[in-house]
């Protein structure tokens, strides 16, 4: 038989660029064999009688692509809920740094647990993601900010990959805030973490890509600029936490290295949003964050339209400003905060977060060829996944055809 599963009487969005909107099929039908979709189209043109090992009815239901979460720190110990108390009692960011909480706190928590706490407890946040349709997951180090506990963070993602059916993507983020230890000499860390801790990593393959944040609080264009030098030259891509608090120009910078994606963006300009589309970097809006940390600015979308500006959208996950584990709640509140349109949410969590992620070639759309990621909805329109606040209605996840 020539296919090993397939998928009838369903209704298809199958997010493909070359077809107008959601590329929508009706009364479509969806087959896979060895893991990869080897017909998507119209029921009508299958040909007639058992052409499959199994056949299963979709009864009417809507078929999208997996779900791609392009951009979590879904790995950390800890958590900061007392810090979300203190800031609802009137601390400020400050006050609540200076004793001894914000990043620094996560980092100190992060460092004390072991391998197992933190896959132990990434995988009730995992979960969460999977039961929406979930098939990929990005997942970022970040809270070491040393090379052990570094690298048992992306250690500990990669695990999460092997306990659970799903897709992982590393990301090495040591140059998201200064450790204690710096002593406030943010170019010595940089230079430590270009030297040594970086190539480490590299060498150990656990690292799928590079990231960086380039902030007033964080780090300057030029350190930023000597992470992605040394990114380069161990052939890393890379991305960057960009434009969030202040424009120092940092879309331009991951623009100029050829960034996979520049996220957050707040407060990205015209030459930045002209940047990213010539290079093919994709904007990664996180709502999450922005509503979390009550932002005000937000990010420039009709700029990014004007311009053609690839958007994706992801939850943040984090324990700080992003506790978020829902892409669905991620794509209403991009949808109702940042007035993006209906299929450019459902192309944010799909086309676009495959895209970021460099993987575009392999998920993200339905497509001949490609990896047969699928979830299966309960809806009577694509709408209802963008219109629905605390309501979930997947009724199959499907990875590599299972």
């Amino acid at each position: 038989m020539p296919f090993d599963r397939l998928w009838r009487n369903a209704r298809i969005a199958t997010m493909a660029e070359r077809q107008p909107g959601l590329g929508v099929i009706e009364q479509g039908a969806l087959a896979s064999r060895g893991g990869r979709i080897i017909y998507v189209g119209p029921e009508a043109d299958l040909p007639v009688g058992p052409i499959a090992k199994e056949t299963i009815d979709c009864e009417g239901r809507w078929i999208t692509p997996g779900l791609v979460d392009c951009h979590t720190h879904l790995v950390y110990g800890g958590n900061r809920a007392k810090e979300f108390e203190l800031r609802l009692a009137g601390a400020s960011y400050e006050e609540i740094a200076r004793a001894g909480g914000g990043i620094l706190s996560t980092v100190a928590a992060t460092r004390a647990a072991s391998l197992e706490t933190l896959v132990a407890s990434a995988l009730p946040r995992l979960d969460h993601l999977l039961a929406e349709g979930v098939t990929t997951v990005e997942i970022k180090s970040g809270y070491g900010l040393d090379l052990n506990t570094e690298a048992q963070m992306l250690r500990a993602a990669r695990r999460l990959g092997e306990i659970r059916d799903v897709s992982v993507a590393t990301t090495f983020l040591g140059a998201h805030a200064l450790p204690a230890e710096a002593a406030g000499d943010k170019d010595t860390y940089i230079a430590r973490l270009c030297d040594e801790v970086l190539p480490a990593i590299a060498a150990e393959g656990l690292a799928d890509a590079v990231d960086a944040f380039c902030e007033g609080i964080a780090f300057s264009l030029q350190q930023t600029a000597r992470v992605f030098e040394t990114a380069r030259k161990l052939g890393l891509p890379v991305k960057l936490h960009a434009d969030q608090l202040s424009n120092l120009g940092g879309a331009a910078l991951a623009a100029r290295f050829g960034a996979l994606s520049a996220d957050h963006l707040e407060y990205t300009d015209e030459t930045g949003a002209a940047a990213m589309a010539k290079a093919g970097t994709v904007a990664v809006l996180l709502p999450g964050a922005f509503y979390f940390i009550r932002e005000t600015q937000k990010p420039p979308v009709e700029l990014f339209r004007k311009a053609g500006t690839k958007i994706a959208l992801a939850t943040d996950c984090n324990p700080g400003s992003s506790p978020l584990t829902s892409l669905l709640l991620t794509m209403n509140m991009g949808a109702t905060l940042f007035r993006l349109t209906v299929e450019e949410c459902l192309a944010g969590v799909t086309r676009e977060a495959a895209r970021a992620l460099g993987k575009l070639d392999e998920i993200g759309t339905l497509e001949v060829g490609k990896s047969c990621d699928l979830a299966i909805w309960d809806i009577e329109t694509p709408a209802e996944l963008v219109y629905r606040i605390g309501f979930n209605p997947l009724h199959t996840r499907i990875r590599r055809g299972l």
